[in-house]
């Protein structure tokens, strides 16, 4: 018995050793990519959110003539991106073409991570546990979109149109501005999932709706305080955008939180009406 237990459980091991090179080689292989067209993705997707006609300000300078609102047309951008690094540019390709290739095949990742998990559930987990590579990975998309069209842009344009002096100059190093992107870009990719994990929680008996409820204003300074440490410039603009959907997505997770406790409820209860009539 403990033989086979022992073999069950390298078995166990070897699987999940599959599932894991399997995940890791999707990622190295949008990473190739990646690298290989390096210089199109930092022209039209890393450096974009640095040029005053990306998407997200020509979308201000239109609602701001509509609503004859000037100051939400940003105008300039004066930055200049420099590498005083021996290795920076080649250590930020590395870098980039990673990040790019994670969020590529993040979705196949996730369905290789629920490959190996899903076996191990029982069917009434199983059904209750529907479309939940979909909806992680689609979580995960709108908040990589997030972070990209909204934080990154604002991020930027206050940063470097930000001066204390004329005498200064906004140089910024492609480290720096890289880093910079990448944390905003992924964390917002993974506080958008607070819904997912708040289910799961919800599922296990370890979180409720009354308990969210009650530490909301707890909840409400620890979105402020993570919107500080997300956002470099930590200023009341970009506080407040990473911040207000953060608060939505507590929201929404209390919500969640309360269906899936009925769901459960409920399941219980016709659990214990068939033993009551088994027993009978």
């Amino acid at each position: 018995m403990s033989e086979e237990k022992e073999m069950s459980f390298l078995d166990h091991l070897e699987e999940l050793r599959w599932h894991v090179v399997r995940a890791v080689a999707a990622i190295f292989i949008m990473m190739i990519l990646a690298f290989i067209y390096t210089e199109e993705i930092f022209h039209y997707i890393i450096f974009a959110p640095g040029r005053i006609d990306f998407v997200t300000f020509r979308w201000l300078c239109d609602l701001g003539a509509s609503t004859g609102v000037d100051g939400l047309c940003v105008t300039e951008i004066p930055m200049k991106i420099q590498s005083r690094f021996l290795m920076g540019q080649f250590t930020m390709q590395l870098t980039a073409s990673f990040i790019i290739g994670l969020i590529v095949a993040f979705p196949y990742v996730v369905w290789e991570l629920w490959s190996f998990v899903k076996p191990g559930l029982y069917s009434k987990e199983k059904k209750g546990s529907k479309g939940a590579v979909f909806s992680i990975s689609l979580l995960f998309l709108i908040g990589i979109s997030f972070g990209y069209f909204i934080l990154s842009p604002m991020t930027i344009a206050f940063l470097a149109n930000y001066s204390i002096s004329d005498k200064i100059s906004n140089e910024f190093d492609i480290t720096s501005y890289v880093s910079t992107i990448s944390i905003l870009v992924l964390s917002s990719g993974i506080l958008f999932q607070l819904p997912i994990v708040i289910f799961f929680l919800t599922k296990v008996g370890i979180v409720t709706p009354r308990l969210l409820r009650s530490y909301r204003k707890h909840a409400v300074v620890a979105i402020l305080v993570i919107g500080a440490v997300i956002t470099p410039s930590s200023d009341p603009l970009s506080l407040s955008l990473i911040s207000i959907p953060l608060y939505f997505l507590y929201e929404i997770s209390i919500l969640i939180s309360k269906i899936e406790l009925r769901r459960k409820e409920k399941r219980e209860k016709e659990e214990e009406k068939l033993d009551q009539q088994s027993s009978v």
